[in-house]
Parts: structure tokens; C-alpha cells; sequence
């Protein structure tokens, strides 16, 4: 067995492995979506893949810098110019560096093509967002059971009847709503939809109040999207915000408007609440 030809191979298996790791996370949802729509992949979820992908590429990097060493006088004789005169400046490299200089710039400064790749990966969570939903608030998986019913307003006797009602298995309710799910088999957003069977009048109410904070993903929303979770009549809140000084469009983005009128997301949201 040669170490040389080993070191070689595992470079390039590591490599196939980011190279997989790195489409999928380009293609996953957003954490706080994928988290609580329980998604997976092959069996796996994020976090899986995410691991994967750093431990993979720091074998690859141990891998490259062997392969380095045992290539080391062909490097070496790729920064020699023609007459065999050491120049680390050669056109060669020249060319390498130009090449990660425009990807590092163009990407700094979200220059197309890099712009547009970014901008597709983006679309795709967007996408993901919309298909599994989003949580009602930042890591609301990891709350238990008692303080997310709390939260969301929903009867915790009432909830934690319903979900038994339903076949499922609430061992601690002071376990977070994710290790309940994963008992379960099912996702956290699933078991908040059988909660708020228990409680429809509630969780209605709940919907028509706005809370102090928006839910996760405010700026890519679209304003009648947001008002209209509220019950928000989306042309009176338009000709209010003009009052105000904010001009609002339904079909903009939060974060379009807010750009617009050199405000925050949450300032419009914050305007919107005031008008409620």
C-alpha cells in the first residue's frame, strides 16, 4: 500500500462527497424552516449534511496539504519561468489568482454571473419556505410544550387532549416540541396542527393579533401576504402607511418597502402594528 496513492484517493473521494454536500445545502431550506418541517433527505437533515460537509472538507484539506508535500518540486516547477528562474508571479499563477480574485470581488459585490447563482439558491429556499411553512417564531421547536401552547395562545389542557386523542405520545411536556416530534415521527409543525384542533377560537384570534415580533422571514415576505395572515384589508393599509409617509405597494417585498423608504422590515412591520 502506498501512502503517496492513498493520500491521492482520498483527496479525490473527499472531494466527490463536498461536492454532493455542497448541492444539497445549496438546495436545503432556510434552518428555521427545515428545523420545523422536520425535512430530510436521504434519511438525513441539515444538521447531518452540514456535519458531513465540514468534517468532509477538513479531511480534504489534510488531504491536499500531504498531496502538496508529495508534489512539492512539480508546484516548485510550476512557479519557474522558462528559464528555469523561481518567480512566484509567473503567468501561470498570474491566471490562478486572477481567477479567485474575480470570483471573491464579483461575489463581494453581486456581480452576475455570482449574483445569479446566489440569487437561484435563494429562490429555492424561498420555494421551501412557502411548500413546508414557516414556524411561528424563531426556533419555536425547541420550546416545550406548555410554553409554545402558551405562546401561541392555545389552551395547554385542551392541546395536550388533542394530541393524545391523536395517537401521539407526549411522554414530558417539558421536553422541547422537537424531541416530542421525533418520538413521534412526525414534525413539529404537524403537532402544531393537530394542537390547534383543540382550540380553533383561540388560534384564530391568535392570527388576527399581530405580536411585538414578526415571525421569522419578514423581509421576503410580500405585504398582502403579511396583512392578509393579520386580516389586514390591504388597500386601507396602503393608503394608510401613505399617510404615514411610507410608501407601500401589495405585490413589494417587506424588504423592498423598508429599502425603499430607508426604513427596516421591522419598521414596517412596527408602522403596520400601529395601525391595527
Amino acid at each position: 500500500m502506498s501512502l503517496r496513492k492513498v493520500t491521492s484517493l482520498t483527496a479525490m473521494l473527499a472531494f466527490v462527497v463536498m461536492l454532493l454536500t455542497s448541492i444539497i445545502l445549496y438546495i436545503v431550506p432556510q434552518g428555521r424552516v427545515a428545523y420545523w418541517a422536520d425535512w430530510h433527505l436521504w434519511g438525513l437533515d441539515k444538521t447531518q449534511w452540514g456535519d458531513i460537509h465540514i468534517n468532509t472538507g477538513i479531511l480534504f484539506l489534510l488531504a491536499i496539504g500531504l498531496h502538496t508535500y508529495y508534489n512539492w518540486k512539480s508546484i516548485v516547477a510550476y512557479l519557474k519561468n522558462t528559464a528555469k528562474e523561481f518567480r512566484i508571479l509567473t503567468p501561470n499563477f498570474n491566471a490562478a489568482l486572477i481567477v479567485i480574485l474575480v470570483v471573491v470581488v464579483g461575489t463581494l459585490f453581486q456581480l452576475p454571473p455570482f449574483s445569479t447563482i446566489l440569487g437561484i439558491s435563494e429562490g429555492i429556499k424561498e420555494a421551501a419556505a412557502v411548500k413546508y411553512g414557516e414556524p411561528p417564531y424563531g426556533h419555536a421547536e425547541l420550546s416545550n410544550l406548555k410554553s409554545f401552547a402558551k405562546k401561541m395562545k392555545l389552551d395547554y389542557t385542551a392541546s395536550l387532549a388533542q394530541l393524545e386523542s391523536a395517537g401521539f405520545t407526549v411522554p414530558d411536556p417539558l421536553v422541547p416540541l422537537k424531541s416530542i416530534a421525533n418520538a413521534n415521527g412526525v414534525s413539529p409543525q404537524r403537532l402544531f396542527e393537530e394542537m390547534q384542533k383543540a382550540a380553533p377560537v383561540q388560534a384564530a384570534a391568535s392570527a388576527k393579533t399581530m405580536p411585538e415580533s414578526p415571525a421569522p422571514g419578514l423581509g421576503k415576505r410580500q405585504l398582502a401576504e403579511v396583512l392578509t395572515t393579520y386580516g389586514l384589508e390591504g388597500n386601507t393599509i396602503v393608503d394608510q402607511l401613505a399617510i404615514k409617509g411610507i410608501q407601500a405597494s401589495l405585490t413589494a417585498t417587506m424588504k423592498e418597502i423598508a429599502a425603499s423608504n430607508n426604513l427596516s422590515p421591522h419598521d414596517v412591520y412596527d408602522a403596520i402594528r400601529e395601525l391595527q
